[in-house]
């Protein structure tokens, strides 16, 4: 193959691997395979759904809510007020009771921050996802599958989560 990097086999298929042994350079294929992979490792967000040439279904028809607010799926009845808070990893993370978690996605690591949050917003997710599972349990309302809900909602700003309607109401900034 000719590269240091013992990783490259992974972007190979078993007959490009066989031709790569025999001697055939594959280092440009594997280039550009790992430069693909690394855009797709920054993706926000990943669509649930796709049409054939590539679109974000869901993004291309969901119809903004006719209050304005933020459309997601509903994934935890009930609606709470609060201020946001926009996190990007439980790692040293505070939030303060009542205060509402938005997130990109959540996994086990994120948990203890549900006990004190009035709700939870998630850019990614279904309705079967981790935090939606977790939060049904505790009885706390929340909206997955919002798009671009970290960059569209601010840290201190007021909003109001409708986790049977799956909307995101931005109310305004909290004054502290």
């Amino acid at each position: 193959m000719g590269s240091r990097d013992t990783d490259d086999i992974w972007f190979l298929t078993l007959p490009e691997a066989r031709r790569a042994l025999a001697g055939e350079d594959m280092r440009q294929r594997v280039a550009e395979r790992r430069a693909e992979y690394r855009r797709e490792e920054r993706r926000r967000h990943v669509p649930r759904v796709l049409l054939s040439d590539g679109t974000d279904a869901e993004a291309a028809y969901t119809s903004p809510a006719a209050d304005g607010a933020i459309r997601g799926t509903p994934a935890s009845p009930g609606t709470a007020r609060g201020v946001a808070h926009v996190m990007f990893s439980p790692a040293g993370a505070r939030l303060e009771p009542g205060e509402v978690l938005v997130a990109p996605a959540t996994d086990p690591g994120w948990t203890p921050l549900f006990l004190r949050a009035s709700a939870l917003v998630m850019e990614m997710g279904g309705i079967m996802s981790h935090g939606a599972v977790v939060v049904r349990e505790y009885g706390i309302p929340a909206v997955v599958g919002v798009p671009d809900a970290t960059t569209r909602i601010a840290t201190g700003e007021r909003i109001m989560v409708d986790g049977s309607a799956g909307t995101v109401a931005l109310e305004g900034r909290e004054e502290r």
